[in-house]
């Protein structure tokens, strides 16, 4: 059977999947002005249901008064509630109230920890919640999520293999008989098309809400030049259908991959991060990707923030979040 053909009787959560909408203009490197989209209006039965949550939601999203940014995660649904009950986000039993605040999770929801199914499962359903309440929960492609559909499972853990070991897969697969038959079921669930794949080709690997740009490891001017929207349509793609993986999630310098600003940040990184933010009119960008042993912290003049303080149990970590509200940032712990 092809590459990603394999069924499985346990897909992804049901969504809408609607194309990407984002301004054209993305593609080109300059960024448009984007409108809030209403929700239906009432008719004479009352008020309609809100529109379909977008999958994956368009590249370019509307500002809002209050964003917070939580960074990696990894394997952790604990430390994952945990944050989005600090962000003011959800309750104890996982329901939206945050109203119309806007979450952006800045990728690595996977491997060094036994829990990313309910993590995954989690930020899926809290998403829907959040649409509905009319906020919004931006979940994005990290580096290890891309390694995943890659099929490179350096960091996964013995609970993350046992975790998917009952997604199905077809026994005589040429590309499952190289791995041990208690690893199949992680490689069914994360190969291109797979179910888990399908889940992830829904998130974005690059965000933008208003003038904030979210990305897991950093976004240079070449990045802007080639088209964030198609960055993010390509490894979508990649992950829904299969095929040769995107060069942007390739080398050291990649969106998913780069430390430009988040290690050893210099003069010169800081005058990369000042030209892509006036490419896209916007003012910060928020990164991951590098555990910051002194917790969420700013470069660049504020330009560059930096979110990833380790908040697994692989790492030990406390949880903090990066709230903007407008020109003012701050950190809540």
């Amino acid at each position: 059977m092809p590459l990603g053909c394999a069924k499985s009787s346990q897909p992804a959560p049901t969504r809408a999947v609607v194309t990407d909408t984002s301004n054209p203009l993305v593609d080109s490197g300059t960024r448009a002005s984007v409108a809030q989209t209403s929700d239906a209006q009432s008719d004479e039965t009352g008020p309609a249901a809100p529109t379909a949550r977008q999958s994956p939601p368009p590249t370019l999203a509307p500002g809002a008064p209050k964003i917070i940014a939580i960074g990696d995660v990894h394997g952790d649904v604990g430390a994952t509630r945990k944050v989005l009950k600090l962000a003011g986000a959800i309750d104890d039993q996982d329901n939206w109230v945050g109203g119309k605040l806007v979450v952006v999770q800045v990728g690595d929801q996977l491997d060094r920890g036994n829990d990313e199914k309910a993590i995954l499962l989690l930020l899926d359903v809290v998403a829907d919640r959040a649409h509905k309440a009319g906020g919004a929960l931006y979940v994005l492609n990290g580096n290890h999520e891309t390694m995943n559909v890659a099929l490179n499972f350096s960091y996964v853990t013995p609970g993350g293999w046992k975790d998917f070991a009952d997604v199905p897969h077809v026994p005589d697969d040429k590309l499952l008989a190289s791995f041990s038959p208690e690893k199949r079921g992680r490689v069914s669930a994360f190969r291109p098309a797979g179910p888990y794949a399908t889940l992830l080709s829904g998130h974005n690997t690059i965000q933008v809400v208003g003038d904030n740009v979210f990305v897991h490891g950093g976004l240079l001017p070449k990045h802007v030049t080639y088209g964030i929207g198609k960055i993010n349509k390509e490894i979508s793609a990649w992950m829904k259908s299969g095929g040769t993986s995107p060069a942007s999630i390739s080398s050291e310098d990649s969106p998913v991959w780069s430390r430009h600003y988040s290690s050893g940040t210099d003069a010169a990184d800081c005058k990369l991060a000042a030209e892509m933010l006036s490419m896209l009119n916007a003012k910060r960008i928020v990164v991951a990707h590098t555990v910051q042993s002194k917790g969420i912290n700013a470069a660049c003049g504020g330009k560059v923030w930096r979110v990833d303080v380790g908040l697994s149990k692989h790492y030990g970590g406390k949880p903090q979040v990066l709230v903007i509200e407008g020109d003012n940032v701050s950190i809540q712990k």
